[in-house]
């Protein structure tokens, strides 16, 4: 029985669909297992949001041929679509399967033994056409859930259409029936993933069912205590989105809304649908409806033409906004985007300067956020992860507690108090469930 073990670089896609290629490993009868413990193939899924998430795919495949010298070793995901030759010539690559070979890996590479020169099989990104459905199992409490694929946006600084293709999305029938068999298990939490989850419906390059239709049907799931949106874009969350989840029996009170830019001119420049006006109204409407609910964003410094004070109305604009927590990213340039033939580049220095800024500007909101949350009841998923005798778990409302180690509690759900935030600024819970006076 062949060993196999997989790494996975970026978003809750990836996490989604590389648990989903390995089952699929599995099916075949191959064995399962972390990534030290000498496998005989590795497969590593890619990103390639950033220029430093190229960069760590070179770096795990050393990792790898370290561990494991006689190894196989395949690429798949976002890089390897976007850069297959530079890929191949990463020592120790073995294959490089591009958008639409990856879920048929078994199709191109028969025996997984190293040859004398890397195969690559890779097409035009128009060829990755087909919804291959995907979700993870096992290796988190949460099950990340791919709803929708692909994206027809044409942002200044994304290469992601080039990466994944058209927007396309799994049929709502479809997507119950996966929610249901994963109800069979011991799952609580499910998070809805995609590129543009906003954007779901297309089916064969036609829209035939909408987002909000997606999630009133999930709501009426039994034997999932939770779903969870991933990140969606602020033209695509509707009212009738907000107005939803605030009533949902299941949905949670936890948005991510990625705006980019606080500046009107560098938004038009990155050719975002949406201006500050509407991005500041969606965040009224949620807190009007939902006071406790948490909010990220997603943000982008030194994009070209970038100035200090184009930079700064991003930075007030951020630090006025009631939302909870930010993504903040330094620009990076990425060939064939718009972007990239941009002039007046930010310098690389600035960038960061700025980036450590908002970094810092995101922990005062965090910590704000989790204040007003003190002496709450919220409900708590309790993960797995053990660190130093105390486990973790977040809250309906995205707030990360810990608690000491009880194998009792782990993938549970319980009820605590949010009393006292600990050093690392996470709420430290004594009281959970049967304790709390105010449940007895």
């Amino acid at each position: 029985m062949k060993k196999v073990a997989f790494y996975t670089l970026g978003c809750k896609l990836n996490f989604s669909e590389t648990s989903t290629i390995a089952r699929s490993f599995e099916a075949r009868g191959y064995r399962k297992v972390p990534f030290d413990q000498a496998p005989d193939i590795f497969i590593i899924n890619t990103c390639s949001v950033t220029d430093n998430a190229d960069k760590k795919c070179a770096k795990i495949v050393r990792e790898a041929k370290k561990i494991a010298p006689e190894s196989f070793v395949a690429i798949i995901g976002c890089y390897a679509q976007l850069k297959p030759k530079e890929i191949s010539n990463i020592l120790g690559v073995d294959a490089v399967l591009g958008a639409a070979e990856k879920f048929r890996m078994f199709d191109y590479i028969e025996e997984f033994i190293p040859q004398s020169k890397t195969q690559v099989f890779t097409s035009e990104i128009k060829t990755a056409d087909v919804f291959n459905a995907s979700h993870s199992y096992g290796d988190r409490t949460r099950t990340f859930l791919k709803v929708q694929d692909g994206c027809n946006y044409k942002c200044g600084f994304c290469t992601i259409p080039l990466a994944r293709g058209k927007s396309r999305s799994e049929s709502i029938e479809n997507i119950l029936n996966q929610a249901n068999q994963i109800a069979l298990t011991e799952v609580k939490e499910i998070v809805l993933t995609g590129v543009n989850i906003g954007d779901f419906g297309i089916q064969g390059g036609k829209r035939k069912e909408k987002f909000i239709d997606l999630l009133k049907a999930l709501d009426n799931v039994e034997g999932i205590d939770r779903f969870r949106i991933s990140s969606i874009e602020p033209n695509l969350l509707t009212e009738k989105i907000i107005d939803f989840v605030a009533k949902s029996k299941r949905f949670v009170p936890h948005f991510h809304i990625p705006l980019q830019s606080g500046s009107d001119l560098i938004l038009h420049d990155m050719k975002r649908r949406y201006d500050t006006s509407l991005y500041a109204e969606r965040i009224k409407k949620i807190k009007a409806i939902m006071p406790h609910c948490c909010i990220g964003v997603d943000v982008i410094t030194g994009f070209p033409g970038e100035t200090k004070a184009e930079y700064l109305k991003t930075y007030d604009f951020l630090r006025e906004l009631d939302v909870s927590y930010l993504h903040v990213f330094t620009y990076s340039e990425r060939e064939n985007t718009r972007a990239f033939e941009m002039a007046n580049p930010v310098p690389k220095k600035e960038r960061q300067k700025r980036s450590v800024m908002l970094r810092t500007l995101s922990e005062k909101k965090k910590r704000y956020f989790y204040e007003t949350q003190k002496d709450q009841i919220r409900t708590v998923l309790f993960e797995d992860n053990i660190e130093d005798g105390e486990m973790q778990g977040y809250t309906e409302n995205y707030v990360r507690i810990t608690a000491k180690y009880d194998p009792m509690l782990t993938n549970e759900l319980k009820k605590v108090r949010l009393s006292e935030l600990d050093k690392k600024g996470n709420f430290q819970v004594l009281e959970i469930e049967e304790y709390l006076p105010i449940l007895k």
